[in-house]
């Protein structure tokens, strides 16, 4: 059973275009190997054919995945996300407790995080602990470095 997943309608543009590339692409790319492979002889012995008999079963469990996925997605309307708090699509401004620098991120589905651009995912460790905070709260998050405290200045879409 799968979670419903919200996204962005450009990250899930980005979904459905990629199955549709696997489908539409991969798919056929992948039985054309097989066919070759399965025409130069021997199948007990052919590495060619078992490695793209691999290669399928490897892409029919992704194309799988995504359209579970693709099923469970919903889109968010940014003019509906709620700044009161920290949620989903949100662009957050953080400082650490007891620092100057701060930071921007916006939270987003998994599959739309991209940390060059400042979208961080919301299962991330930041993006769990910045969640249902409000202005003024401070987010204690665990990090590898150890504890990290960020006070969130800043919410909005």
């Amino acid at each position: 059973m799968s979670t419903t997943a919200y996204y962005t309608e450009e990250g899930l543009k980005k979904l459905q275009d990629e199955l549709h590339r696997l489908k539409t692409v991969d798919r056929p790319h992948i039985s054309k190997q097989i066919a070759e492979a399965r025409d130069k002889g021997d199948l007990s012995e052919n590495a060619e054919y078992h490695a793209a008999k691999e290669d399928q079963g490897l892409l029919e469990a992704r194309i799988a995945k995504m359209e579970e996925v693709l099923a469970s997605a919903r889109v968010v309307d940014p003019d509906q996300v709620d700044t009161d708090k920290v949620y989903i699509h949100c662009m957050v401004k953080v400082r650490p407790v007891g620092g100057s620098a701060e930071r921007s991120f916006t939270l987003v589905a998994e599959s739309e995080a991209d940390i060059k651009t400042g979208k961080i995912s919301v299962s991330s460790p930041i993006g769990k602990g910045l969640l249902g905070k409000a202005v003024g709260e401070v987010a204690e998050i665990a990090t590898p470095s150890g504890p990290t405290r960020f006070e969130v200045i800043e919410i909005s879409r």
